[in-house]
Parts: structure tokens; C-alpha cells; sequence
């Protein structure tokens, strides 16, 4: 069974990647958004969203350094 506490957390989480989340839970990134917009209210949606770009952008660049 899922549990959709620890997939927030994960989720949140400035080290855990999509690709973890789903090595360790088995659900895809599309899946993790769809829980966390159901399960946040929808400027803690936002806000988790706009994180997880700068996340992904700030990765991004380090790996072109």
C-alpha cells in the first residue's frame, strides 16, 4: 500500500529525485504530482512546484559545469 505521507516527504525533499521516488515506491513523477496536488492545498501545490523547477534547473547546471 502507498503511503501518501512518505511520498509527500520524499517529495519535499531537496535530495530525493523522481527517479528515487520511484526506485524506492515504484510510481512515476507524473503520478507523485497528481498525489501531491491532491493531497496540498493549492498554493502549497504551487509553491512545491516552482521548488522542484529550481531544483531540477539548479542539477541542470551544475552537471554543465
Amino acid at each position: 500500500m502507498i503511503n501518501i505521507n512518505e511520498i509527500i516527504e520524499m517529495a519535499w525533499s531537496d535530495d530525493v529525485t523522481f527517479s528515487d521516488i520511484e526506485k524506492k515506491i515504484g510510481i512515476k513523477e507524473s503520478e507523485v504530482k497528481r498525489i501531491m496536488q491532491a493531497n496540498l492545498k493549492p498554493s502549497s501545490y504551487k509553491l512545491w512546484r516552482k521548488r522542484v523547477r529550481w531544483i531540477k534547473e539548479k542539477q541542470k547546471k551544475s552537471k554543465e559545469i
